[in-house]
């Protein structure tokens, strides 16, 4: 059987790094970015995977070559990233996942996102009356969720799964026994992001004896992981959420020696992934269907793209000034209403459907000038919203997106994250923990009294970026899967990735690979070497604050074009795409 496999692990050596503190407006990136390849395309006929590593990129194609589904190729995958691409994503973490299946066009969206443990207090992430640091706050268990990941992914399989659960784990176990080689870019983050080597187990798994981060092709082998995979393989989730390794990830959340947490056997006993309805608006002549509360990326791409088709978009080109400042100018707005609005939907009344309602759309893209920036406030969708404060939380999701077709139509997008490079630095049974408590808004409420819809609260899952989209066409079929990690930034990457493709009709790989935009508050980020000196200047002009930068995104997507399936890998990580 032949693949179409390009450029792989091809990285350049260039890192480029924020300042560990920074304010909000000089916003971590989730992880720094590593260079960038050529264009990163494949085509296929019958099946393709698209994933942020090679290894899990052949653990899908070997799940989908053995006749497996979509989700069975995505759980082979994650366990293979967890393994490879620990810094990102992994069964310590969370996750959403969109299941398209072809027997009736349905679309199904699975909800594995962290909870907080029962015993959080509001003031959680405050000292003497003021929000921790972001760092102080993220290593050691205090920042630890439970985690979702196995309890949503074993759901998705028990509905939409065909090889026997066990099969699923095989490429991952043989792999950890076996060991793979240190990527480039696995070492440039261990060398460059801080405060990795922090807990004795995350130094000695990815460090040298000098205390120096393990070189590009060291074989890296992880016994304890494959042990843990064997358990699961055997027992299912139950066995993460019960008995050794529960008890295990329980321990070293509450005996961290220096920012304990305050998680339970009970919190571990009592995590339930949910099915929830998928969040659709319309764009063009297409539905664009995405993850509902807690995920902030329905409604917030959704909200963007429908703000943005009420201009003339076919007169405008990828990169010119034009597009840029409405672009810029849609997001602001999105950003607003999400910022404000959007929460644990089981906590807070979420207003999804009415934020990305077409009447309220045309209401807010009205707001938009094309010649002068303005300034974004929230909207009220409905009469009967209601009134709320605009918050921020940190959010730096450190995440990696993939996405999946099977020989039956069946499709996945799937957005997976521990949140910042190596979650909270616990490494527990082969595999790293999340810090995604950090994505709850650290102050509770603001200066009036008035409460936060993000708030931390006892068994809440915080506010996320993570936009799984799957775009229908007009007989409810897939024409596009897409995503991208990027912290808040993913929604942007998402959008501007489709509004390329489907607006201006760039191939699918070119528009993964085009220059980024994102403009989350209070600034405009355009991505270095992608705009040209005049577009910048005419931003300014406009009244934009920009500012040039590695926007460092990881967007994958699978596009259905002329009875194919058209892949694009980002070029700025070390996936792939391919297929047959």
């Amino acid at each position: 059987m032949r693949h179409l496999i390009f450029n792989i692990l091809t990285l350049s050596c260039a890192l480029a790094l924020l300042p560990v503190t920074a304010s909000a407006r000089d916003e971590i990136q989730p992880e720094a970015a590593t260079g960038r390849t050529a264009v990163k395309a494949a085509s296929a006929n019958e099946f393709m995977a698209v994933t942020a590593n090679p290894h899990a990129t052949r653990a899908a194609l070997e799940m989908l070559e053995r006749g497996g589904t979509a989700v069975d190729a995505a759980i082979a995958a994650q366990l293979m990233l967890t393994l490879v691409e620990p810094q990102s994503s992994g069964i310590g973490g969370g996750a959403f996942m969109l299941s398209f299946q072809a027997s009736d066009d349905s679309l199904h969206s699975f909800d594995g996102r962290e909870t907080a443990p029962m015993a959080v207090t509001s003031e959680h992430f405050m000292r003497d009356g003021q929000p921790q640091g972001f760092l102080d706050a993220v290593i050691g268990g205090h920042s630890v969720g439970v985690p979702g990941v196995m309890h949503m992914m074993e759901l998705a399989h028990k509905k939409h799964g065909q090889l026997p659960w066990a099969t699923l784990f095989e490429p991952a176990i043989a792999l950890a026994e076996e060991g793979f080689e240190v990527s480039p870019r696995l070492h440039l983050l261990l060398e460059k992001m801080p405060r990795v080597a922090v807990r004795a187990e995350i130094r000695d798994y990815f460090f040298g004896a000098d205390g120096q981060p393990l070189p590009v092709g060291h074989l890296l082998k992880n016994p304890a992981y494959a042990r843990t995979l064997r358990i699961l393989a055997k027992d299912g989730s139950d066995a993460f959420y019960t008995g050794e390794i529960a008890a295990a990830i329980v321990e070293a959340v509450r005996n961290d020696p220096e920012n304990p947490g305050v998680m339970t056997l009970r919190d571990m006993a009592d995590y339930r992934a949910i099915e929830r309805e998928p969040l659709c608006s319309t764009f063009l002549q297409y539905r664009v269907c995405g993850a509902d509360a807690p995920s902030s990326g329905g409604t917030t791409v959704g909200a963007m793209l429908g703000m943005l088709e009420r201009f003339p978009l076919h007169t405008m080109e990828a990169g010119s000034s034009a597009l840029t400042h409405l672009f810029i100018e849609a997001s602001e707005l999105a950003f607003a209403d999400r910022n404000t609005y959007l929460a644990d939907p089981g906590f807070v009344q979420v207003p999804s459907r009415a934020l990305v309602a077409p009447d309220y759309l045309v209401s807010r893209a009205k707001l938009i000038s094309t010649d002068r920036a303005t300034d974004a406030v929230p909207g009220v969708p409905t009469p009967a919203t209601p009134a709320r404060q605009l918050s921020k939380s940190p959010e730096l999701p450190n995440t990696s997106h993939l996405v999946i077709v099977d020989r039956f139509g069946n499709g996945v997008s799937m957005t997976t994250s521990i949140e910042t490079a190596f979650g909270s630095r616990l490494l527990v049974g082969g595999f790293l923990l999340n810090n995604q408590l950090t994505d709850f808004s650290f102050v509770p409420e603001k200066a009036d009294g008035e409460l936060v819809a993000n708030r931390i609260q006892p068994g809440k899952r915080p506010r996320s970026s993570m936009s799984p989209t799957v775009v229908l066409d007009r007989d409810g079929e897939m024409r596009l899967l897409v995503g991208s990690p990027g912290g808040s930034r993913i929604i942007d990457y998402t959008a501007r990735t489709i509004l390329y493709h489907l607006a201006l009709g760039m191939p699918i790989a070119e528009a993964v690979a085009a220059g980024n935009i994102a403009a989350i508050g209070g600034r405009a980020e355009v991505e270095s070497g992608f705009f040209s000196q005049d577009t910048v200047n005419s931003l300014k002009q406009l009244g934009h604050d920009v500012v040039q930068r590695d926007l460092n995104s990881g967007i994958h997507a699978i596009a259905f074009v002329d009875g194919k399936l058209q892949g694009g890998a980002d070029p700025r990580r070390e996936g792939n795409a391919a297929g047959r």
